[in-house]
């Protein structure tokens, strides 16, 4: 039956066996030719002389059919309208392939084939409202100059990450940690949706496979393997988030930690971060600093719609009190905060955030003198 395999199946077997990693099966793949028929079809000498490949390996991959139903799986990724994209698929991640234990293919809803450099932010569940929303403005920034926003679906940080970037139409992934079929948390349907509809869903594991304490920690290294740099909004010490940094700075990702309050325990994991050598980020032009890419390369910022200002902080959304706070800055003018206070009358305790939020969304920029001025 090996024979009759297409190269496509022959990679969709050998992801979906069980008790098989994707370092031996890399291992197996670079030693047999790179052909995936013909691991299915290489002997048990053939096979066990290739290192890490022991008799349980080799007797899982001789009697695969025992472990995996191909017919099934290709019926439920028929009705999915899910690709299974291998390593040697232009579709497939490129820095991906980088990682020491990149998987051989991933499952994929949704057309985005990750031809932008991509960001990872990720953090906390039990997050806190200043997470949400540095995680969504990020998430906007971010994506609006061109990034693509990859996060994990979950509850919290990530759910803000992907919202954010859809809120400017931009790119998104998320990557699960269990099959694709699966939408967990059930509440994040629509989200699920919306990211399939302009970006890409990814799984490394087959349909029906539920998350684990296994299937999170391999999400986890997919997540930082796809980025250029790794960004943890929220996390406490022991946190899910904690392993991706980790995956980070083993595969040579840049690192960024946002800092929070001392006294909360979902800052705890970042704050340990920055400890450690992570990069304290406050803004976007922080990571824009440090991406350096080759000739200054960046990429190419979400164009403006027809018949919109040119203008970026016209194109930027703004509430109605922070319309009056940037009105405030027509003609060029530089201003403190009580003069803002001055011509907007607004409070000190309401004008605050307004201008904390105008920082996040790069509309203005804080001087060392301690005055604000509009970005041009």
């Amino acid at each position: 039956m090996n024979g009759d395999l297409t190269v496509r199946q022959a990679y969709l077997v050998l992801n979906a066996l069980p008790n098989i990693g994707p370092i031996s099966l890399n291992r197996l793949l670079d030693e047999l030719g790179g052909d995936p028929r013909e691991v299915l079809a290489a002997s048990t000498r053939q096979l066990e002389s290739v290192e890490r490949v022991g008799p349980a390996i080799s007797g899982t991959l001789k009697n695969w059919t025992k472990h995996f139903d191909l017919a099934r799986e290709e019926v439920r990724m028929a009705q999915a309208d899910t690709v299974f994209v291998t390593r040697d698929d232009v579709g497939y991640p490129a820095l991906l392939k980088e990682i020491s234990d990149p998987p051989i293919g991933l499952y994929r809803n949704g057309g985005y084939e990750f031809e932008q450099p991509c960001i990872a932010i990720v953090g906390s569940r039990r997050t806190t409202l200043y997470g949400q929303s540095i995680a969504k403005k990020f998430g906007a920034e971010l994506a609006r100059l061109g990034f693509c926003i990859v996060s994990g679906l979950a509850r919290g940080i990530d759910t803000a990450a992907h919202e954010g970037a859809l809120s400017v139409s931009g790119k998104t992934a998320a990557v699960l940690g269990c099959g694709i079929d699966i939408i967990y948390p059930p509440e994040n349907l629509d989200l699920y949706r919306q990211i399939e509809a302009g970006g890409a869903i990814l799984s490394e594991f087959p349909f029906t496979r539920r998350a684990d304490r296994q299937s999170f920690p391999m999400r986890n290294r997919v997540v930082a393997g796809i980025c250029e740099a790794v960004i943890v909004v929220e996390s406490d010490v022991s946190g899910g988030s904690m392993i991706t940094a980790r995956f980070a700075g083993e595969q040579g990702r840049l690192l960024y930690a946002v800092p929070g309050r001392i006294d909360q325990a979902t800052s705890q994991g970042c704050h340990q971060l920055i400890r450690d050598g992570a990069t304290l980020l406050t803004s976007v032009d922080d990571i824009l600093s440090e991406l350096n890419y080759l000739n200054g390369l960046r990429p190419a910022p979400i164009p403006q719609k027809e018949g919109s200002d040119t203008n970026e902080s016209s194109a930027i959304d703004l509430s109605p009190e922070e319309a009056q706070v940037m009105a405030c800055f027509a003609g060029g003018s530089i201003l403190s905060p009580d003069e803002i206070t001055h011509h907007t009358q607004l409070n000190a305790a309401t004008l605050a955030p307004l201008l904390m939020m105008l920082e996040l969304k790069r509309a203005i920029s804080r001087r060392l003198d301690g005055n604000f001025e509009a970005r041009s």
